[in-house]
């Protein structure tokens, strides 16, 4: 950031008086400008035993696999983001259940929320999907998903299954695991 979003004047990064961490701060106006983590909801739908997942349109990661998600909006819940999310990507409805997967990835700002549906109807591809599809636990792209959070989403969710319990699994994902899973390339 360079510029004050309010006053347009030069802002400096510093901790202000009273703060514990550096913030953007506009010495002309006096605003301080919080930058805060983005929160990407979406969820696992499931339609018996199988589970819809989007090939990807768009970058990052474009022609990888992922669960519908997507970066949540003002003015929505968590659960409403997730449901116009799957929407969008996957144009399917789906009845939202409680939340599964709470991940965390301080290294890049974002807290993924994950809430396990019960897919309604049909889908087809959203215009950031170049594809979409139901699969059973042994056809899953494991080597073609696009996110570390989407395979540990479904690596919880294909054990829980097994035990018939969901339960609420809250993790991080530090930088270090975010390169053995896409290399260091």
């Amino acid at each position: 950031m360079n510029f004050c979003s309010h006053c347009g004047h030069t802002v400096r990064f510093a901790i202000p008086r009273g703060d514990d961490r550096p913030r953007y701060l506009c010495d002309e106006c006096g605003t301080i400008h919080y930058q805060n983590p983005r929160i990407v909801a979406g969820t696992l739908p499931v339609s018996g035993s199988r589970v819809l997942l989007c090939r990807r349109a768009i970058a990052p990661r474009k022609g990888y696999w992922t669960l519908p998600a997507g970066y949540m909006e003002n003015a929505e819940t968590t659960v409403e983001a997730a449901a116009r999310e799957t929407l969008e990507e996957a144009c399917a409805e789906v009845t939202v259940h409680g939340l599964y997967t709470l991940i965390n990835l301080p290294h890049i700002n974002q807290v993924y929320m994950m809430f396990r549906a019960d897919l309604v109807g049909g889908f087809d591809a959203g215009p950031e999907s170049l594809e979409v599809a139901l699969f059973e636990e042994h056809e899953i792209p494991w080597d073609e998903l696009a996110f570390p959070t989407i395979e540990r989403t479904l690596r919880y969710f294909y054990r829980d299954r097994l035990e018939g319990d969901f339960p609420l699994h809250i993790s991080d994902i530090t930088a270090e695991d975010r390169e053995r899973y896409f290399g260091s390339a």
